[in-house]
């Protein structure tokens, strides 16, 4: 129905009109035939993100959601600083979602023991919306979907035996690809293959609710404390997150990502994202742990 610009756009004039607003600053638009298929139409992109592949027997079953443990975990503008010193140079300048996206990629990987030889993919969620070179403004005010789930693919043994920076490469990669043509071909995608579903087979998806900032939408009692995702898991997909911008007891800004994962799991999660963070950038291992309690 829907994607997170969209509702944040929903949300916000809603709190307008609780407000005593007669109508929203952002006018709502349709604007459809943008993103209707061609005529006739032609694939004319790689979607590896709808391929068909059927997940390994030794696969945690998605929808089995009773066997998995809920935790948080705050970056800090340090932690995201301490990362961005695991990249090369050129990709200094990558943002934050790059950065803790590859990190909950290489760690989750590793957390799971995904044989080597194994193919896994990161889903990166890309708001298409400034994408269409004929008028990037147009569909300012569209409440729809407008997004493409861009896949970075590799195998296990590729992503464990790279550093930091080559999972930063593929995510930055897989989201540049997200043009106007390959919308269009997307939607053409669509009608060819009837509406098919992504693959969820050792994957990760995070969505970018950093720019969001549903905390910031007042009906009229003020800010909110917090506005985002209560857990990780989209659905039944537990390889799904979202980063949602909070501000803790502290006062400090920074980014929330939710994750679930199996107990034995997620114990290896938290170490292998400590070692990350803490024996590559300090020379002890007295690097305070970043959890946060579960939401």
């Amino acid at each position: 129905m829907g994607d997170a610009a969209g509702l944040r756009q929903f949300v916000t004039a809603w709190a307008e009109m609780a407000r005593g607003a007669n109508q929203p600053s952002i006018q709502p638009v349709w604007n459809r035939e943008i993103l209707m298929a061609r005529d006739p139409p032609h694939i004319t992109c790689n979607h590896r993100e709808y391929e068909q592949i059927l997940p390994p027997n030794t696969y945690i079953k998605e929808e089995d959601t009773t066997i998995v443990v809920h935790q948080s975990f705050f970056f800090t503008s340090v932690h995201i600083a301490a990362i961005r010193r695991l990249v090369p140079l050129h990709l200094s300048q990558c943002t934050a979602y790059d950065l803790i996206t590859a990190c909950y990629w290489c760690c989750r990987t590793k957390a799971l023991q995904v044989e080597p030889d194994e193919e896994v993919r990161m889903m990166c969620i890309v708001n298409a919306r400034s994408r269409f070179n004929a008028n990037p403004f147009l569909l300012v005010g569209y409440y729809g979907n407008c997004l493409a789930f861009s896949a970075a693919v590799t195998t296990a043994k590729e992503l464990y035996g790279n550093p930091l920076g080559y999972a930063v490469e593929l995510i930055r990669k897989a989201k540049a690809q997200v043009t106007e043509e390959y919308m269009h071909s997307l939607a053409d995608f669509m009608v060819i293959k009837d509406r098919c579903l992504f693959t969820t087979g050792r994957t990760c998806m995070v969505s970018d609710w950093s720019r969001a900032k549903f905390s910031e939408v007042n009906f009229g009692w003020g800010e909110a404390v917090y506005g985002g995702a209560a857990k990780g898991g989209i659905g039944s997909f537990l390889g799904g997150t979202f980063l949602v911008p909070h501000k803790n007891a502290k006062g400090e800004e920074g980014l929330i990502l939710p994750v679930c994962l199996p107990p034995e799991d997620m114990k290896r999660f938290v170490k292998e994202l400590d070692d990350m963070l803490g024996s590559q950038n300090h020379p002890t291992r007295s690097a305070p742990s970043f959890i946060l309690s579960t939401l």
